[in-house]
């Protein structure tokens, strides 16, 4: 219970940008995001300025430029979209590439196109340069409501032990030549998924009771306090980024 946990997306290095608290990098990453949203679609230009903000941040932090692009894979599925909204939007029609599309749908794909890209990507570097136990006691440094970051910190902690437990299940299953694979089998499958819940519900009691008794009181750690916090320095060593994106969002406004 507790062993390492696995970071499927946590980049080991030992960068400045690794070396930041984690609150500061939440706060940096969320308002280089507002500003991008805040951007006018029109405004081409702000947005290759925040790619260059992107860009610069992933070499301070010794991340692939490879290693982005495979992940940023994940937002596929709205790209496809984007691509289909030229054809489909209505009002005043262009030619590209010899096809008939819609101004207005062009835009909004480029919108969607550069925001939620660059919004991905914005989301990878932090995520490549702060574990996930760090994300959640920056979370918690932030004020973020203590519910939600017991939740988080609670399902980080057992997830992996749910997860062996679910594939000693099914090994034990296989072993009595039981493998449900096809639609006449999920029976099998269903009464898995239901003896894990039930293994999962009386743990969680086991570990409450557990918690109770060495003094828990429903309330985490002020972890916010400790030493390790964030200093002046930090926070304006990572306001440089969405100050600049900022100031890039404020000048496309003004422009458009």
């Amino acid at each position: 219970m507790g062993a390492g946990h696995t970071e499927l997306l946590y980049h080991r290095s030992d960068s400045p940008v690794h070396r930041l608290p984690p609150e500061v990098k939440i706060a940096a990453m969320v308002a280089f995001t507002l500003a991008v949203v805040a951007t006018p679609r029109e405004a081409l230009w702000a947005f290759g300025g925040y790619a260059v903000l992107v860009v610069a941040v992933a070499a301070v932090a010794r991340v692939r430029p490879g290693w982005l692009l495979r992940r940023s894979l994940i937002e596929l599925p709205f790209v496809l979209f984007a691509f289909a909204l030229p054809f489909l939007g209505a009002g005043e029609r262009t030619e590209f590439l010899g096809l008939s599309v819609s101004v207005d749908g062009l835009y909004g794909a480029w919108n969607i196109l550069a925001k939620g890209t660059l919004g991905v990507l914005a989301s990878l570097l932090l995520a490549a340069t702060t574990t996930t136990r760090d994300l959640i006691i920056g979370l918690d440094r932030l004020r973020c409501p203590q519910l939600l970051t017991q939740i988080a910190a609670f399902m980080l902690r057992y997830l992996e032990v749910l997860v062996g437990e679910a594939r000693r299940m099914r090994v034990a299953r296989l072993s009595r030549g039981d493998d449900p694979r096809f639609m006449w089998q999920l029976r099998g499958f269903a009464t898995g998924v239901g003896a894990l819940f039930l293994r999962a519900y009386e743990r969680g009691e086991r570990v409450y009771l557990a918690m109770l008794s060495r003094g828990y009181t429903g309330r985490m750690p002020q972890v916010w306090q400790g030493a390790q916090a964030a200093t002046v320095g930090q926070w304006l060593a990572a306001s440089t980024v969405p100050a600049v994106a900022a100031g890039v969002a404020a000048t496309a406004l003004v422009l458009s």
